[in-house]
């Protein structure tokens, strides 16, 4: 007879519960196919706001085989891993904000069992009540600049006239090395000077719209490809200027020559939740520190 795989609770958001969205979404699946449940907690101090009575956390059975720390710390080395979990968590995440008003959780919040996660809930009422409050009716736009490669000077630059009628005679390879960089140089400045203005403008538009914004850390690498990507930041529009927000960027963008903005979403508020870490007692202890009876 097999024994039953030990499992954890995962952690997807906190959301305000209803019995519609039970109706709306019975069927979810998380990752690795789990279905998707909801615990919830009463508060610890008085109820904030019209969410208070209703918070829950949406969340999933997983394997401890493979969301127990150490297992984490070596899934997180493989990409193909990572990216399958994250497609699982982002597609629970977006399903629930198309019902509600969503507070997304870190990517592997995980708890030993349901009553560790109630007790979290319960300990961090207030702060999620708050939160989701101040969210309500708003959507996360992402916003990206990049520029492109800027293009090397010819090796050979054309000799140019003395005024005399005399060509000019060509450079030394170190004068004509160091004109190139010179060259270069100047184009470069040009192009981030252009970036510049257009970052100014942007968020001038932005803002007429938004009422928050984070800026994250530019990308690089294989996520950019050749264009280096400058401006990288995400704004929380309410509902009802989504689309004037969007439109308003996208039209401004095409007066930005050698700059590209890319404007994403709508999406759930990733960047606005911030939710505390999970209290230290909360985190699945490995077999070694199984807590006794």
């Amino acid at each position: 007879m097999s024994t039953p795989e030990e499992t954890l609770t995962y952690v997807y958001a906190a959301v305000p519960l209803t019995e519609h969205l039970r109706d709306s979404l019975a069927g979810l699946r998380g990752i690795y196919g789990s279905p998707v449940l909801f615990v919830t907690a009463a508060p610890r101090i008085g109820p904030v706001g019209p969410t208070a009575s209703s918070l829950a956390f949406a969340t999933s059975r997983v394997p401890l085989s493979d969301f127990g720390e150490t297992a984490l710390k070596n899934h997180f080395e493989d990409m193909e891993w990572l990216e399958s979990v994250a497609r699982a968590h982002h597609d629970v995440v977006q399903a629930l904000s198309a019902h509600t008003t969503v507070l997304p959780l870190r990517m592997a919040t995980v708890y030993q069992d349901d009553d560790r996660a109630r007790q979290a809930l319960a300990e961090q009422h207030r702060t999620f009540a708050e939160t989701l409050t101040r969210l309500t009716a708003h959507t996360e736009f992402g916003v990206k600049l990049y520029l492109a490669p800027a293009a090397d000077p010819p090796e050979d630059a054309p000799a140019t006239d003395t005024g005399s009628g005399a060509p000019r005679p060509p450079a030394t390879p170190g004068k004509a090395y160091l004109q190139r960089r010179r060259a270069q140089h100047h184009a470069l400045e040009a192009v981030y000077d252009q970036a510049q203005e257009a970052a100014a403008t942007v968020e001038a538009i932005a803002f007429r719209y938004a009422s928050q914004r984070v800026r994250h850390q530019t990308q690089r690498g294989a996520l950019t490809g050749p264009a280096e990507n400058v401006v990288n930041d995400a704004y929380l529009v309410p509902d009802e200027h989504s689309q004037q927000f969007k439109a308003a960027i996208e039209e401004a963008a095409g007066t930005f020559g050698g700059v590209r903005v890319e404007v994403t979403g709508p999406w759930a508020p990733y960047s606005f939740a911030m939710p505390p870490e999970p209290p230290d007692e909360s985190r699945p202890p490995t077999p070694a520190e199984e807590p006794g009876p």
